[in-house]
């Protein structure tokens, strides 16, 4: 099963969340942006769990 890497911050909807970028991650998946997450006391507004740095994909370079 894999992380769902989601785009777009949950909160304010603008803030790109590119995969090899920070952001930060509940255990249901719901993703924020740095500032959202920190003025939300890393704490998810839909579940109530915490707010963890979300692991980064890195570009692989193929060939």
């Amino acid at each position: 099963m894999a992380l769902e890497m989601r785009e777009l911050c949950e909160r304010c909807g603008t803030a790109a969340l590119a995969a090899d970028g920070p952001a930060r991650i509940c255990s249901y998946e719901c993703s924020y942006c740095v500032p959202c997450a920190d003025s939300m006391d890393q704490v998810c507004p839909n579940c109530g769990g915490e707010l963890v740095d979300r692991p980064r994909r890195v570009a692989v370079a193929v060939g």
